[in-house]
């Protein structure tokens, strides 16, 4: 036996070091693509000290051994892990970073894109929502005791001892800021990356062309590469209700679909359009970065370049106060409408409020009527993955709606109308009718996040 094993070992050695240099091969360039876009990001358009990076931004363990180098006079960012798996991200005026794949950063400066004018109005003196200027007064129902706790709780976790991870908080009620804080390091001017709250852009995105009578969402999506299979049956709804059964593996850091077209790809949708179908269209809810990135990929072809990088900002951003707002593209030009959005938490709390007034906007309608209500309302697909949630469209939901789990909630205390735009570590936008409330948080978990229900359970203390 002894000598069986000395003979079998070095083969199983060689094959465990064969396995770890092939792991390291596909994880290292998602790693330092991830630091280089993130870093780049966070320096030109959150206009953050990249010094403060390392500590606020890349605690986790994969990330510690990563060296990024900013590049002031080429607006860029190389990342790399002891000079190894060297990947650059760029940034663009009014575009944002975009990493470097299967392009040079001449190349990717070269691509010929039509920018929206930004306003020239200051919002420092137009009056809140559409600008800045809001009245620091309280409104007669709400108790200003229990709304301080409910924020010094979303600052500070009481179990851990620590910090939540916050770094931005705004509540609106009834329209209005009643309450706002920020962590050390971050302000009211600072465009913070929305992970996925983006996919509800894309959802606002969608809504806008419906309301202009320019897209059928019920309609089959026009992929060409689809047309020879059952992949041709997939429509907008599918694609935005996470149903349309093509095989994606989300796994948020680890090399698998996800983070290979993220952090790999030139044109993400291209991607998504080479996935198989995994279960039949319509019939079986899995979440997919690739849905929303292909419904961006939609959006450009149905609208041409040379109105595709003006329509959020001229149809929605401009419209409804959200200045500081910046939609990032992937290195073949369309938005990564899954997960790169930066903007303030006030522009995220006017986002929030667009849809607690049913997309109405200063007497405007800007969505279709009825578009709200069912985005935020359970699919009733079951979800086969787990019991985190409920999903709409590109909006999760907090009740379930479904006969075999009357009265379940994602966050039990809070009214079953919740629907909210969530992102990774923490990234959210809650939207309460009943309560009148939208809740905006921003920050950074680590390790020991704060569930949502005890988020809004403490600030919903103070209200009526």
């Amino acid at each position: 036996m002894k000598r069986l094993f000395r003979r079998v070992a070095p083969v199983l050695l060689a094959l465990i070091g064969l396995a770890i240099f092939v792991y390291c091969w596909l994880f290292f360039p998602i790693l330092t693509g991830w630091v280089a876009k993130s870093s780049c990001s966070s320096v030109f358009v959150s206009h953050r000290d990249p010094a403060t990076l390392k500590g606020q931004d890349y605690w986790r363990f994969m990330f510690r051994h990563i060296d990024f180098h900013v590049d002031y006079a080429d607006s860029s960012v190389t990342a790399s892990i002891a000079g190894l798996a060297r990947r650059t991200a760029v940034y663009r005026q009014g575009l944002g970073a975009t990493l470097l794949s299967g392009t040079t950063a001449h190349e990717l400066r070269q691509q010929p894109i039509t920018l929206a004018a930004p306003p020239r109005l200051s919002q420092d003196m137009i009056p809140w929502p559409q600008g800045d200027l809001h009245a620091d007064t309280i409104l007669p129902d709400v108790d200003t005791v229990k709304l301080r706790l409910g924020v010094d709780a979303a600052f500070y976790d009481t179990t851990y001892h620590d910090s939540t991870g916050t770094r931005a908080l705004i509540v609106l009620y009834k329209g209005r800021i009643v309450a706002e804080r920020y962590a050390p390091g971050f302000n009211a001017q600072m465009p913070l990356l929305g992970w996925s709250m983006t996919k509800s852009i894309t959802n606002a995105l969608l809504g806008v062309l419906v309301r202009q009578g320019r897209l059928d969402i019920h309609a089959p999506v026009p992929v060409a590469a689809w047309q020879n299979d059952d992949r041709r049956k997939i429509t907008y709804v599918n694609l935005m209700q996470m149903t349309s059964g093509l095989r994606f593996h989300w796994v948020p850091i680890a090399p698998g679909d996800l983070t290979n077209m993220l952090f790999k790809e030139k044109d993400m949708a291209t991607f998504v359009e080479g996935l198989p179908l995994k279960h039949p269209p319509g019939a079986v809810f899995h979440y997919s970065d690739g849905n929303a990135i292909l419904l961006s990929k939609l959006i450009r072809d149905k609208l041409g370049d040379s109105v595709y990088y003006r329509f959020p900002y001229e149809q929605l951003f401009d419209k409804i106060g959200m200045w500081h707002t910046t939609l990032e593209p992937d290195a073949g030009g369309t938005f990564v409408g899954c997960s790169y959005c930066y903007a303030t938490a006030r522009d995220w709390a006017r986002f929030g409020l667009l849809y607690l007034r049913d997309g109405v906007w200063n007497g405007e309608r800007l969505l279709p009527e009825g578009w709200v209500r069912w985005s935020g309302t359970a699919s009733g697909i079951h979800n086969m993955e787990s019991r985190e949630g409920e999903y709409g469209a590109l909006w999760w939901v907090n009740a379930t709606g479904r006969p075999d789990s009357p009265g379940w909630r994602f966050m039990p205390d809070v009214p079953a109308d919740c629907f909210s735009a969530m992102g990774l570590d923490g990234q959210n936008t809650f939207v309460i009718p009943s309560k009148d409330l939208v809740v905006v948080r921003l920050g950074m978990d680590r390790g020991h996040e704060q569930h949502p229900n005890i988020l809004l359970y403490h600030l919903l203390k103070a209200f009526p």
